[in-house]
């Protein structure tokens, strides 16, 4: 069958989680239940820490950051999947696959970065306890920000320009419930070598050198709060760290896993099940891993719920 240029495609049939009709409730349940949990536990996180100044520091600077970005992920794919389920359709348009593509991409990296970032901090407050509102100052905070920002949009771009250069064969069926750049390039019937080639090059570089410098940030970490002679000086050391690991540990179980490997290592459904762990598991549990464990966030909460029912109460 003659190769079909992309540009004259103007659909995709996602397959979704599983093609069974009895289970599309159930699935439409679940996942409308924890996106309104990752959207309103990360606006909260994003709240306290904008409401309280005495959060206004370069830890919290990034974790409220990393709230906003897990919202605006999780929000390029949950939606349409919610609206193919409750429309019982499996399509989506070519602009609009693409466009999530794009998205998705973006804020994959971007988190994968601003861990990276908050690993850093952790290594200079610690390390260098003394030197550090000198160190994470303003400028480098929003400079780092920044850079992650510009380093996520070109690596997205980029990745958009290879699969706009592909050819499918009739009718492009995704066996994925979102747009996502490895299933897009798999089911392309032309020359994939080079798309292959730059997606585990860009895998490899953005996704293992981020996470060599948060092994090293925390090697260091490890040996300064071995150097504490108190017992309850290394607790507190480690607690600062504790929540961070857990997330880092949790996304790149999954990511990584879904990149790296080779394509035959993985089917379709077992390959979706792991990118929901990091698309939809993960950002929903980072305001309960940062908020359980912080006593600041959870501070600042009963701070802004108790002005807030104030507010209320005089407003009635």
């Amino acid at each position: 069958m003659r190769p079909i240029n992309l540009i004259n495609v103007s659909e995709f049939l996602l397959l979704g989680l599983s093609e069974e009709s009895e289970l599309q409730p159930l699935i439409y349940g679940l996942f409308l239940f924890m996106y309104l949990i990752t959207l309103f536990g990360n606006l909260l996180i994003i709240l306290a820490i904008s409401s309280d100044s005495h959060l206004h520091t370069p830890m919290y600077f990034f974790l409220s950051n990393l709230s906003f970005v897990d919202i605006c992920f999780t929000s390029t794919t949950i939606p349409k999947m919610l609206w193919n389920i409750q429309t019982q359709s499996l399509v989506i348009t070519y602009e609009g696959c693409i466009i999530q593509m794009y998205f998705f991409t973006l804020f994959v990296v971007l988190d994968d970065f601003l861990l990276t970032v908050m690993a850093y901090d952790r290594f200079v407050a610690i390390c260098h306890p003394l030197n550090y509102t000198v160190i994470m100052n303003t400028w480098l905070c929003a400079l780092l920000v920044l850079v992650s920002w510009i380093i996520s949009i070109l690596d997205s771009f980029l990745q958009t320009l290879m699969v706009l250069r592909l050819s499918f064969c009739g009718m492009v069926i995704i066996p994925h419930y979102f747009c996502e750049l490895k299933q897009l390039v798999q089911v392309a019937c032309s020359d994939t070598l080079l798309n292959d080639t730059v997606l585990y090059f860009s895998a490899v570089l953005l996704g293992g050198s981020p996470l060599a410098g948060i092994v090293y940030s925390y090697s260091r970490i490890v040996s300064c709060i071995c150097g504490i002679s108190s017992s309850q000086g290394k607790y507190k050391a480690f607690s600062t760290c504790a929540s961070h690991l857990s997330v880092v540990s949790l996304f790149y179980r999954t990511c990584l896993g879904v990149y790296i490997y080779p394509v035959n290592a993985h089917s379709s459904h077992s390959s979706a099940t792991a990118s929901v762990m990091y698309t939809v598991v993960t950002p929903m549990l980072n305001p309960f891993i940062y908020s359980l464990r912080n006593k600041d966030i959870k501070r600042a909460l009963k701070a802004f719920f108790k002005t807030a029912a104030i507010k209320r109460s005089q407003l009635f």
